[in-house]
């Protein structure tokens, strides 16, 4: 039987964690230990309370997620706090997180499988932070019309703002929020952009900078990665793997 410790040196070695300079209170890698067996592997986008339960029940004992624990630590373990910690030491769960990673992995990473979605591969990085891209840029194969039609056809709600080139030559790939990936369009040469969200005040500069945003949802365009490392980890270690969906419609 695979111990923790195996899952944890795979997880990021193949994540490259270590080569990414994340957020202060991400905090990537092993987050909680648990008993240091794992019989079964689970996948959820963010960590709390109630995906922490679901795995449990699940027969859960190491779950992957993209949105770990720690962005505002130190904090009290009291609370809701508390009751995510307990939850996972109860039930034996330990939890990895890998934020991005999980965005910038040109195989197992959101961007990458984003583009994939849509019959595309990347081949020029996008958004680098440190040294290492986050984002992507592929060539585009299709129109606009088509490009909205088929992301229409694979999230339940996109919103597109068009005022960019109808047959656009490139699409950048930014999954979760955008908002750093907007300013980055014009130097990148393109003005076709698929991510989850953006602030409002982005509208305006589509119609001034004559640019395609498409916006599919936080969460729904960053459920991939954390589902590609579980099932390749899965195979890896031949053990069961449950993705943990929460319906976060945001």
């Amino acid at each position: 039987m695979p111990t923790l410790s195996d899952l944890v040196s795979y997880c990021d070695r193949r994540t490259r964690r270590a080569a990414y300079k994340d957020a202060p209170g991400a905090f990537n890698g092993l987050q909680v230990a648990n008993n240091g067996r794992v019989t079964k592997i689970g996948a959820a986008v963010d960590a709390g309370l109630v995906p922490f339960q679901e795995a449990v029940a699940a027969g859960v004992d190491f779950l992957i997620v993209h949105h770990g624990m720690y962005w505002d630590m130190p904090r009290p373990l009291t609370g809701p706090v508390y009751e995510r910690v307990a939850t996972l030491v109860q039930g034996n769960c330990a939890l990895y997180s890998n934020h991005l990673p999980l965005d910038g992995h040109p195989e197992l990473g959101n961007n990458a499988l984003l583009a994939r979605q849509l019959g595309l591969k990347g081949t020029r990085p996008f958004l680098v932070r440190d040294g290492e891209a986050i984002g992507c840029i592929a060539r585009a194969k299709s129109s606009r019309a088509a490009l909205r039609k088929k992301l229409e056809s694979l999230y339940p709600r996109v919103v597109a703002i068009e005022y960019g080139s109808a047959s656009p030559a490139a699409v950048a790939f930014c999954s979760g929020a955008g908002n750093s990936a907007v300013p980055e369009l014009a130097a990148a040469g393109v003005d076709t952009l698929v991510t989850g969200e953006l602030r409002e005040e982005w509208f305006n500069t589509a119609q001034e900078q004559r640019l395609n945003l498409y916006l599919c949802g936080h969460y729904a365009t960053e459920v991939h990665a954390v589902q590609a490392l579980a099932a390749e980890l899965a195979k890896k270690f031949k053990l069961p793997w449950e993705f943990i969906p929460t319906g976060n419609p945001l």
